[in-house]
């Protein structure tokens, strides 16, 4: 499967940012949104399994929103942003991955991902 991301910019904190990853089939794909900010390491945001499941990191979690439309788009709504929220997003599948979702290596595929860059 191929991943197209979009939706980065640049915002000041408090604003609010949509992200879409199109995938070129959905089929039993889990998708999940990963992001990597300058000298840091992966790290996970959110993920919606393909059961249905969702799943949100701590830091994220009352903020950010992924959902998932029967058009193959995964989208992360994300409110109220702050400026450890810059970095690279990144979308990823793999298909029916249930568990282990917050690991970076458990996904398969990735798009080639989306700036988001917050100031204060």
């Amino acid at each position: 499967v191929q991943l197209q991301a979009s939706g980065g910019g640049v915002v000041q904190a408090g604003d609010s940012l949509r992200l879409s990853c199109a995938a070129s089939r959905r089929s039993a794909y889990s998708m999940g949104w990963f992001r990597q900010a300058p000298g840091k390491e992966r790290e996970f945001v959110a993920a919606v399994t393909y059961s249905g499941n969702i799943y949100y990191a701590d830091s994220v979690k009352g903020r950010f929103t992924i959902s998932r439309d029967a058009n193959k788009l995964v989208y992360l709504q994300m409110n109220n942003l702050k400026p450890d929220d810059t970095a690279v997003y990144y979308c990823a599948a793999q298909l029916q991955r249930e568990t282990s979702v917050m690991v970076a290596s458990a996904w398969g595929y990735w798009g080639q991902g989306t700036l988001v860059t917050v100031s204060s």
